[in-house]
């Protein structure tokens, strides 16, 4: 009994070891400890005096590859659109951003809404091409998951040119999945210019801004010459005559501009933080201990099977007569079991 107590303990003792371990790991994904180096960082929007300007170790980057056509006879071109998060500013909105980037929502869909000068929309998960573009759902512009967010301001945020904000409707506290990029600085959709509470911006561009200005420009419905010197100045849901595809969002890593974060990506992580080390270290040393603790508790607490009345043993009772003579309370009546194996 005592042997299966403390089995039972050193099971226990694993669990409370492994289970936070876990807990941890899932709550720490991959990418966040990959740094992400912000001087390869070339192609940027125009810098505002904000603080949107610098960029902060540990936030989420999240890459967009694209695809895209700019103007009539051109060819298709691609290519990858990295932004930063500011998690520290926005952490209701970014923790959105990346819950649906995780879930793969944005892969396959496509730009829904361009306007030159201003902004390009995408986001919306119902905006996929069905068998050829630009048939699509009846959906597509006004689709979502179905879980909104409040709206989430921070001083220190703004439209700055390539800004990232969340898309919403007449409530302020609907915004979805839907986000667009500033193609160059909007402030006129920043609460104190607003009597509506504004839009809630959550991120910028690092990376890549020449491809969204290449996106702004291509011919739309409402503005189908592409061409920047002739604008439709009531263009307000432009769709792209060509498809601007959004091939894939993905998480790639975290900001790391002090070096102090692995950079090598996920196949050649070295784990150089203290608790990504030593969280590994201790659970390791803890399975094993428990391991061999099992061991020798299995070992300290096997027992013989007991005989049972079957045909492979037989009782025989050997009765030990006392004396008569001898005083009566002293008698002695000595009955002993004894096994003897059948041949």
């Amino acid at each position: 009994m005592r042997g299966r107590f403390a089995t039972l303990a050193v099971l226990n003792f694993i669990l409370l070891f492994l289970i936070p371990s876990a807990i941890a790991q899932e709550e720490a994904p991959e990418w966040r400890s990959v740094g992400i180096d912000p001087s390869t960082w070339t192609d940027g929007p125009v810098e505002e005096d904000t603080p949107m300007k610098e960029s902060f170790e540990g936030n989420a980057i999240v890459s967009i590859e694209v695809s895209y056509i700019e103007g009539h006879g051109d060819s298709r071109e691609s290519g990858i659109v990295i932004l930063e998060l500011f998690e520290q500013w926005a952490p209701i909105t970014t923790a959105n951003m990346i819950k649906n980037v995780e879930a793969g929502i944005y892969d396959g869909i496509f730009f829904h809404r361009v306007i030159d000068d201003f902004v390009t929309q995408a986001g919306d998960p119902t905006c996929k091409k069905l068998g050829v573009y630009p048939f699509t759902s009846p959906e597509c512009g006004s689709g979502g998951t179905g879980t909104t967010i409040p709206l989430e301001h921070h001083e220190k945020l703004s439209h700055v040119d390539g800004a990232i904000g969340m898309a919403r409707g007449a409530d302020p506290d609907s915004a979805d999945s839907q986000w667009y990029i500033a193609e160059t600085e909007a402030h006129n959709l920043d609460p104190e210019n607003r009597d509506d509470e504004g839009y809630a911006t959550f991120g910028i561009v690092r990376d890549g801004m020449q491809h969204i200005r290449n996106i702004a420009v291509t011919p739309t419905s409402d503005d189908p010459t592409g061409d920047e010197d002739i604008q439709n100045p009531a263009s307000s849901a432009g769709r792209p005559i060509y498809e601007v595809q959004i091939i894939s969002v993905s998480m790639i890593g975290v900001s790391d501009p002090y070096g102090t974060i692995n950079s090598e990506g996920p196949e050649s992580q070295t784990y150089n933080t203290i608790s990504d080390f030593d969280t590994r270290v201790v659970t390791s040393i803890a399975f094993i201990v428990a391991i061999l603790l099992i061991v020798a508790m299995v070992y300290q607490t096997q027992i013989d099977p007991p005989s049972t009345l079957d045909g492979q043993s037989s009782i025989v009772l050997d009765a030990i007569l006392f004396d008569e003579s001898n005083d009566p309370y002293e008698m002695s009546n000595n009955i002993a079991i004894l096994k003897e194996d059948k041949d």
